[in-house]
């Protein structure tokens, strides 16, 4: 059953008729063209923070002071110092925070973090995980946006994609004490709307090692360049006992391999169908077998925050709070200045 039934209060937005017909097309009571003007309005106790990167800090900030729960996009920031600012903010108000690391609600990666902490798999190896897109690749002709500006976004495939991949690492294996990375801008410049060139001053692909604390050696890749892929994130684990993978494009699946599974004739990778009421937020949906999608990630999402809120529960470890934000940011930042360098960076954690 759902912890709670939220009230639409108010929703805001830059564009006077574009919030209006938001509010009336999902029935939010009120639309606001200034934030400020929302977190004013004592009847909103969960803000909801879905802006680009550069509208993260300040209004989290203020919505922490006024004492409103906090879900926030990701990345948590632009930077670690800014996301450092947000979680110091959240931890005094004494509210709930949650970054928007939606992967976590996917009942297959739930089910390998249960495997993990149950130690079935032993001491863990190897992390490897790539997420790949290609819509700003030349023939989708692709202008200057936002994501395409530090000023705004931060970073780049970095900050977009492989922040997803970053917290997938420190959910399933854990903190990353060191890093080694190379970003590259394959196209350095980009078109405004009124034909004027724009400088691309963030990366267009990355790919970098972890060096895990455990000991487990890890490496994550993202770009926006890779032909053919839509939205391809994939992950695999090796460990002592066995392996596991991971791809998104076959969300209710995992491959799973477990060392001297007998007869030795038939060992080997195996598929397995995560949809059982047994498994991971299955007990809310369809009968085995009968499939859910991206969609329901956010779903999980949402009513984890609801029932932390309502019940004073945590939202870690199952959910990522904004201390796991501002970590994935130390993890973010050291990359680029591994990059920058052409060395290998510790990552040093505030918190």
């Amino acid at each position: 059953p759902a912890p709670a039934v939220p009230k639409l209060v108010g929703i805001a937005g830059r564009n006077r008729e574009a919030v209006a017909e938001a509010a009336k097309r999902y029935g939010y009571q009120h639309a606001y063209t200034d934030w400020r003007d929302m977190i004013a309005n004592d009847d909103i106790q969960l803000f909801d923070n879905g802006g680009p990167n550069d509208a993260h800090a300040e209004p989290c900030i203020a919505a922490a002071q006024a004492g409103k729960h906090i879900l926030c996009e990701k990345p948590l920031a632009r930077t670690a110092e800014e996301s450092k600012t947000m979680l110091d903010a959240v931890n005094k108000a004494g509210v709930k925070h949650m970054v928007a690391f939606n992967y976590r609600f996917v009942p297959a990666i739930r089910q390998i973090r249960k495997l993990v902490d149950s130690g079935l798999l032993g001491k863990i190896y190897h992390f490897r995980a790539v997420y790949l897109q290609e819509w700003i690749m030349p023939h989708y002709n692709m202008p200057m946006i936002w994501r395409l500006q530090k000023k705004v976004a931060g970073s780049g495939a970095l900050g977009d994609l492989g922040a997803h991949i970053i917290d997938l690492a420190r959910y399933l294996v854990g903190e990353v004490r060191s890093v080694s990375g190379m970003a590259r801008t394959f196209i350095p410049q980009r078109p405004w709307g009124d034909g004027t060139m724009g400088t691309v001053d963030v990366d267009d692909a990355f790919v970098s090692l972890l060096d895990f604390e455990n000991g487990a050696l890890g490496t994550v890749e993202a770009t926006r360049f890779a032909a053919g892929r839509k939205n391809g994130q994939r992950i695999e684990i090796n460990a002592e006992k066995g392996s596991i993978v991971f791809n998104l494009e076959r969300l209710n699946e995992l491959e799973v391999y477990w060392v001297g599974d007998a007869p030795k004739e038939t060992q080997g990778f195996r598929n397995v169908l995560v949809s059982e009421p047994f498994h991971p937020w299955w007990e809310n949906w369809w009968p085995q077998g009968h499939m859910i999608g991206w969609e329901h990630t956010f779903v999980h999402e949402i009513t984890h925050l609801l029932d932390c809120i309502v019940n004073n529960r945590d939202v870690a470890p199952i959910g990522a709070d904004f201390l796991d934000g501002y970590r994935n940011s130390v993890i973010c930042d050291a990359i680029l200045q591994s990059s920058d360098s052409k060395r290998q960076v510790d990552c040093v954690y505030e918190a």
